[in-house]
């Protein structure tokens, strides 16, 4: 029997999933990785660290398939985005920490775009705001602050990629990055499917530092890595985007979130928009030799870290016991925790924002803020999905969901009713490493058509009434705009 072995590379840890010809997971594994925090604001991974877990989740894979006597007929590949790695171009060793999508290093990069006056040009060419959430603002910065980084790079030394292209590099020695990803770096035009010249001149990135570029789903390279050697890397793609295929999201007016460390929010459009109020970034979802699918997206920046920091914070031992504390709760008392510790992402794109608890009374206890913790994952999804829903002209029918915290039956009942529609959970436990072998059963020929896999999907069906779902979302709103406030100047 022929697998596909699909490597997830996310922002906590990496998951190697082998994939039949029915479409059927048959087998896991998964590393943990660890996030370094130098300074406030700034997040960072280690490079290596990041591919020595590749190889333990491929080594794992490998020897299941070789207890079974079965042979790997294409890696696909999904992967956190927007995370940024420079390596030398000769030696492959990386010449700083990653920087991961987290991190709030390149702000001041972004504000004097703000103030010369590029946000129109680049939400016109790329689809996206002037936010240091995108890549090339941290490339900026790299080149910005790391001794020597220009003049290597200008002498064609350094190779700059996101992490589809880092674990591409490892496993083919070749410098390569799909549409998807090079979508979410701000220097990808999104009318030409190529980088624009003039967006890499505004960063001061030199062209011949980026990635050749291939389309999410086809060749990209042969594994010269041992023991895969000789076996095709056929699919690369953003793990959002391949979320999105891995629900069978196939047709606009179809919306998925992905609750992971941040969430994002997705949905099909036929084409890109050029709407400069947009309160949302325009992407595209994946390609193939001979289509180009865009999809309008919001990204939130915190919502399972914001469980991981608050069970640090009440020194609980994971989050489980922090879900647990929540259930003992009929509801948040009043309480508000709002996990703006790294700005706002969508629909508010404020970076000057903070964490706030609000509401706290002489009853309020741990069990209280833990389950407000629940809740600001609910309020922030809807916050997304209400910005969809009207910058689309649509009224979305129900929410497709996937990720570690939808496991929780408790949020997902929440979740259906903050939105007061039906949210259908994935059965898949690894949706975005699923949508990625899918991408790569595509080009194998295995299957015809993406839209007819199967994609089991658990229920919930909306139970608060309308009165009081809207004054806890108003609520909510409330929480959000005093986080927002500016503290008056000292004196």
């Amino acid at each position: 029997m022929s697998l596909i072995l699909a490597i997830d590379q996310g922002t906590t840890n990496t998951k190697g999933l082998l994939v039949d010809q029915a479409s059927c997971p048959i087998h896991r594994s998964a590393a943990t990785l660890r996030l370094v925090h130098p300074q406030p604001d700034f997040v960072e991974q280690d490079p290596s660290a990041i591919l020595n877990s590749v190889d333990q989740v491929i080594g794992e894979c490998l020897a299941f398939t070789k207890s079974k006597e079965q042979a790997i007929a294409a890696i696909a590949i999904s992967n956190q985005r927007e995370t940024v790695v420079a390596w030398d171009r000769i030696t492959g060793q990386p010449l700083s920490n990653a920087i991961t999508w987290q991190c709030r290093r390149a702000t001041a990069v972004c504000n004097r775009l703000h103030d010369t006056g590029h946000e129109l040009l680049l939400r016109e060419r790329t689809g996206l705001g002037i936010d240091p959430l995108f890549s090339a603002a941290k490339i900026a910065w790299l080149l910005e602050n790391v001794d020597g980084l220009r003049a290597r790079t200008t002498a064609g030394e350094v190779c700059f990629g996101t992490i589809d292209s880092w674990v591409i590099h490892h496993l083919s020695d070749q410098h390569l990055c799909d549409h998807s990803n090079a979508a979410r770096t701000q220097l990808f035009n999104l009318h030409t499917l190529d980088w624009d010249p003039q967006l890499a001149e505004l960063f001061g990135i030199p062209l011949a530092s980026l990635p050749q570029l291939k389309t999410s789903s086809g060749f990209f390279a042969t594994c010269t890595l041992s023991p895969l050697q000789g076996v095709p890397i056929l699919a690369a793609v953003g793990d959002s985007h391949a979320a999105l295929a891995g629900h069978g999201c196939f047709r606009p007016g179809t919306v998925k979130a992905t609750y992971g460390t941040g969430s994002s929010l997705m949905t099909l459009t036929a084409a890109p928009t050029s709407n400069p109020e947009s309160q949302l970034s325009q992407t595209i979802a994946w390609t193939t030799p001979s289509t180009t699918q865009f999809a309008l997206e919001g990204n939130i920046t915190m919502t399972g870290s914001a469980l991981t920091w608050l069970t640090e914070f009440l020194c609980l031992e994971s989050v489980d016991n922090l879900a647990d504390l929540a259930a003992t709760v009929a509801d948040s008392g009043g309480v508000h925790f709002v996990p703006a510790m790294s700005g706002l992402g969508a629909p508010h794109w404020d970076s000057a924002a903070r964490g706030l608890v609000s509401g706290l009374s002489r009853t309020s206890t741990r069990a209280h803020l833990a389950r407000a913790a629940l809740d600001s994952i609910a309020f922030q999804i809807r916050d997304v999905f209400d910005a969809m829903q009207r910058e689309c002209g649509l009224s979305f029918s129900a929410l497709h969901c996937d990720g570690g915290a939808t496991r929780n039956p408790a949020l997902m009942q929440l979740q259906a009713d903050i939105l007061g529609k039906p949210v259908h959970r994935s059965n898949t436990e690894d949706l975005s490493a699923l949508g990625a072998a899918h991408l790569a059963g595509l080009a194998l020929g295995w299957w015809p058509a993406l839209d007819a896999l199967p994609h089991p999907v658990t229920t919930f069906e909306p139970r608060l009434s309308t009165a009081a779902r809207e004054s806890r979302y108003t609520a909510w709103q409330h929480a959000v705009a005093q986080t927002r406030l500016q503290p008056e100047p000292a004196l």
